[in-house]
Formats: structure tokens, sequence, C-alpha cells
């Protein structure tokens, strides 16, 4: 399953059912049907976040399914990313299976230096070109202003202390940063392990204060694309 249909089906999901119907055990049971036991076991995770162990973050990370096919990201998400790259060294931040690298080294096949980071990189595609490094964004392993672009797309709303990991994605990034969210409503029952929802442009604007003086933030098919520019005023 691709991206766009997932936002098709998250459209129905999220802005036509009531709230009261996705928050219901009726929902959850009709949901079960599809999903299993694993949409119950979703909702505990997010009820008990702020306990967590880091191996039972790890292990509900392992044991999801895979949605999509490759990537989160759209073709129209992608192509906006593509076209936002500024300088010769890039990181991506929470890569996955490496398809947006892929992407990025076959539309800029001139860069110096590409990165793929990840908390598990076990699923990385490991192309010729491309150092890959296993951090977690709340503490990378790098050094202020390293990369000319760094992204970061699907993995905020993942993260218990977005705050400080937008920190750190602003402090690697010299020139540019790019992230990509889901524009979503917070139900009981999801169908993902997301701790962080932005259901607005303006929600997520809020959550990466201060907002620098030259920015982009738009929503794109059902996701947030949002670039600043980074620089010794920032």
């Amino acid at each position: 399953m691709n991206r766009e249909t997932t936002n098709r089906i998250r459209f129905v999901l999220e802005d036509i059912l009531p709230p009261f119907i996705r928050d219901s055990g009726a929902f959850r049971w009709a949901a079960q049907r599809v999903w299993g036991a694993h949409i119950t076991h979703l909702a505990n995770f997010r009820e008990r976040a702020p306990f967590l162990s880091e191996k039972e973050y790890a292990e509900l990370y392992r044991n999801h399914p895979r949605v999509h096919e490759g990537t989160d990201n759209s073709v129209a998400c992608i192509r906006r990313i593509l076209g936002s790259i500024e300088g010769e060294t890039v990181c991506d931040i929470g890569c996955g299976t490496g398809a947006l690298l892929s992407r990025i080294q076959s539309a800029h096949p001139d860069l110096h230096r590409l990165t793929g980071v990840d908390f598990v990189i076990d699923d990385a595609s490991r192309l010729s070109g491309i150092e890959y490094v296993a951090a977690k964004v709340e503490t990378l392993p790098f050094a202020d202003a390293e990369f000319d672009t760094v992204i970061c797309t699907h993995v905020i709303e993942h993260i218990l202390d977005y705050r400080r990991a937008i920190a750190e994605l602003r402090r690697i990034a010299r020139r540019r940063l790019i992230i990509v969210v889901p524009r979503e409503r917070e139900y009981r029952y999801t169908f993902n392990p997301h701790f962080n929802f932005f259901p607005y442009t303006h929600s997520f604007l809020r959550a990466v204060q201060p907002v620098p003086s030259v920015y982009v933030c738009e929503d794109i098919g059902r996701d947030i694309f949002y670039s600043e520019e980074r620089g010794a005023a920032d």
C-alpha cells in the first residue's frame, strides 16, 4: 500500500467518522478484524508512553507491521523534498529502508556526503555511496552544523521528547532543515505507534517554536511539509 492510499483511508477514519465511534469498543472490535490484537497493543503503548523502557519501545517498532511499500512519504512530498535540498552534504534522520536516500542519491548524484540515520538500521538497503549510522534522534553523534541539509520524515510523531529531537535536528543542520509529519487527529485506537498528533499546520508550528524568520509550512495531501533556513542568526 502506498502513502496516497493510506491518506485517503485516513480521511474517512479521522474526518468522517465521529470521535465517539473512533474511540469506541465497537471500532476496536472492527479494527481487530483487520489488524488483530496489535490495535490494542498500540492503545496501551500510548497510554504507557511516559513509563516505557527502551527495550519495550524498540520491540514494538520491530514487531509493528509495515504498512507502506518502502517509504512513508507520498510522491508529492518526495518531489518537494528533492527540490528543497541545499548544499553538498545531506543527512536523512529516520531513514528506514533507505527508500528516500535512494531517491536523493538519484536526483542529486553530485552530493559529497549522504548519510542515513535510524535507531534500528537493519532494514536499510545499504546502497553504495551512502553511510549508515545507528543512533537516536534525541542524541545524534554529529558535530554542530555538520550537514548542509537535514531531513527528518515521519519520525517526530513517534518521539516522546519531540522538542529535544527537533533541537538536535536544528543543531546539526547548517543551511536547511526539512521535516515531514502526518496531519492527523488523535484517537484511542489507531493503526500506528504515534505519540504526537498535528491536525493543522499551525499545530505543528507550535511544536517547532521558536519558528525562524524564513520557513515553509504547508499541507501536502494530509502530510505537513516544514522547511526552515538555518544560520548564525537562528
